[in-house]
């Protein structure tokens, strides 16, 4: 009995000893697998990072040499571009001006309907007709920005020429800032849904609690603990805008003068995009520097979104 004892008790043993020098192998497969994943995710945003300063180093090189030659002052607030002329001007105030005023329309349109639909979405829709709805924007979504063009030129454009005959023959800002308009209402509805689906549910019941209607509680406590992610949805909108070429071309008519709300006009983004092929020495260096002036707006305008957003959180708090 004691011989059976002795022999079991070395043999019972080994399956303890095997895990315990199991462990510190199965920790160190593990501690690897982290320290790869973690290295991976550095990797993504330092590339990233990347791409920006790339693209802001580029920018900067190919474009500060014109403005130095044409001088700053010049460039940026001179109301003549005639980069073939025998006496070339290489102004681009009117470029600067219209891309202002297209995205100002187009955001002071399509982020009241925007943010209305998301708040319908979010809050007030019934399952099927917010289906169909969700079905909608995200078509819209998904329409190439050469339709938009299209639909632009054979509705848009022709509306504007019969609702004011002999003022303008359609191709106007008036319709670079409704086709603006149209395209950034999907990213500010989906994004603005989003965050007013976040809104905790605690917050509505406890107002409603309180007494307040359904409306009020939306636009009194929903809408302001999401806005955060509402300024977001407007300023990816704002990108959008300032940013798009095709469907602009097709119906802004694309004569550089100062902006009318009925005139033709030519933003920043086309000026580019419709003399690059042709372009050669300084008024290919102007188009670079054009482009970034658009990339120090967008800067801007981020900066100024994020402040804006910050410095509400802060007053909250206070």
């Amino acid at each position: 009995m004691e011989k059976a004892l002795n022999n079991s008790g070395p043999a019972a043993a080994k399956p303890g000893h095997r895990a315990k020098r199991a462990e510190p192998g199965r920790r160190g497969a593990k501690d690897a697998l982290e320290w790869l994943m973690h290295t991976i995710f550095l990797l993504c945003g330092i590339v990233a990072v990347g791409f920006v300063l790339v693209i802001s180093v580029y920018l900067i090189i190919s474009g500060v040499p014109a403005m130095k030659e044409i001088g700053l002052t010049d460039f940026l607030l001179g109301q003549t571009w005639a980069p073939t002329a025998s006496d070339p001007s290489y102004g681009i105030l009117p470029f600067i001006l219209t891309s202002i005023y297209g995205t100002a329309g187009a955001v002071l349109i399509g982020v009241p309907i925007g943010l209305m639909t998301a708040i319908y979405l979010a809050k007030v829709a019934n399952p099927r007709m917010a289906a169909v709805i969700h079905t909608a924007v995200e078509l819209l979504a998904g329409i190439p920005s050469v339709v938009y063009g299209f639909f632009g030129m054979l509705i848009i454009v022709p509306a504007i020429r019969s609702m004011f005959p002999g003022q303008t023959i359609g191709d106007s800002l008036l319709a670079v800032i409704l086709i603006l308009a149209i395209m950034v209402l999907p990213t500010i509805v989906s994004v603005s849904e989003t965050s007013l689906r976040a809104v905790p549910v605690s917050y509505r019941e406890a107002s409603l609690a309180l007494g307040t209607t359904p409306v009020k509680t939306i636009f009194k406590v929903t809408v302001p603990a999401a806005k955060s992610g509402i300024l977001a949805g407007v300023i990816l909108g704002v990108g959008r805008a300032i940013g798009e070429t095709m469907a602009v071309i097709m119906v802004a008519g694309n004569v550089v003068q100062m902006p009318s709300i009925l005139g033709t006009v030519r933003l920043m983004t086309t000026g580019i995009v419709i003399e690059m092929s042709y372009s050669s020495g300084l008024h290919r260096q102007a188009l670079f520097a054009i482009g970034l002036v658009l990339f120090v707006f967008i800067m801007i305008v981020n900066i100024a979104f994020t402040y804006i957003s910050r410095k509400g959180v802060q007053m909250e708090r206070d």
